[in-house]
């Protein structure tokens, strides 16, 4: 029976092929590539009634797409990043690639109990339980807030000191223990820009899987102050409407599904 196989290397996903621009995940009844004593393969929840399979490999098994292969069977496969994959693969497809890259990024750092030390087995597909001490563990989520700030026709847009390219995106943050998520949307407002907002109201959600989070959306409308940015984690940040738009995020995140929801509104 066919199974997909989501393949990793460190942070690049395996296409296949399937046109010039059109690729899809390995859909066959072995792994596409060799497996060794030691690969793990994980057992994910399957996708249209098909089982998911998902492993790690050591190296890539071609160097580059346009690179000759020694065999022929790899010309069909090419290294993709994960967030790349977005705009390569069907999107139901990207959505199951990030939960394996989670889960493999989740059994590659729960190898031993935090309680005793023991070594942790697999004790269903999604948990794990200590071989000493009986401790069970599931993945865990890192949950984030992201809002878009409204101010008259002006949206607050922000330049984050660690982002990989000159786009401005959206005030986020992770939630802390013991507070809720308008709590947290509120806070990180405050600390990373001295503003004061309202009417704060739930937009959507996206699982994140960069490592292993969950970021959730919000709408929220300016009350008071002035911009002061948090230098540990802004470069600047500043109101611009629809006429003065700086570079925007990847059409990936959801910080960029707010903003055309924004672009979109009458």
């Amino acid at each position: 029976m066919k199974k997909y196989y989501f393949v990793f290397c460190k942070d690049d996903l395996m296409l296949e092929r399937t046109g010039e621009d059109t690729y899809t995940i390995p859909l066959q009844e072995e792994p596409p590539t060799e497996i060794k004593p030691w690969t793990t393969i994980l057992n994910i929840t399957p996708l249209n009634n098909i089982e998911v399979k998902a492993y790690s490999i050591d190296a890539p098994p071609i160097s580059s797409p346009n690179s000759s292969l020694s065999s022929s069977n790899y010309q069909l496969y090419e290294m993709c990043p994960l967030r790349q994959s977005y705009y390569k693969l069907p999107y139901p497809l990207y959505l199951k690639a990030g939960k394996c890259a989670e889960l493999l990024y989740w059994d590659r750092n729960t190898k031993f109990c935090g309680v005793c030390g023991g070594q942790m087995h697999f004790h269903t597909d999604i948990s794990k339980r200590c071989e000493m001490c009986g401790k069970e563990v599931w993945p865990q989520l890192a949950t984030a807030v992201i809002v878009l700030i409204r101010r008259g026709d002006e949206i607050l847009l922000a330049r984050g000191r660690n982002f990989r390219s000159d786009f401005y995106g959206l005030i986020a943050g992770f939630v802390e223990t013991g507070e809720t998520l308008e709590e947290a949307v509120k806070r990180e407002v405050m600390e990373e820009t001295g503003l004061t907002i309202k009417n704060i109201r739930y937009f959507d959600s996206q699982p994140w899987p960069y490592p292993s989070g969950l970021m959730v959306g919000f709408i929220a409308d300016y009350e008071s102050g002035d911009i002061h940015v948090q230098r540990e984690e802004l470069l600047k940040a500043g109101w611009f409407n629809r006429t003065n738009l700086p570079k925007l995020p990847e059409k990936l995140s959801i910080a960029r599904r707010l903003i055309d929801h924004w672009l979109g509104e009458d």
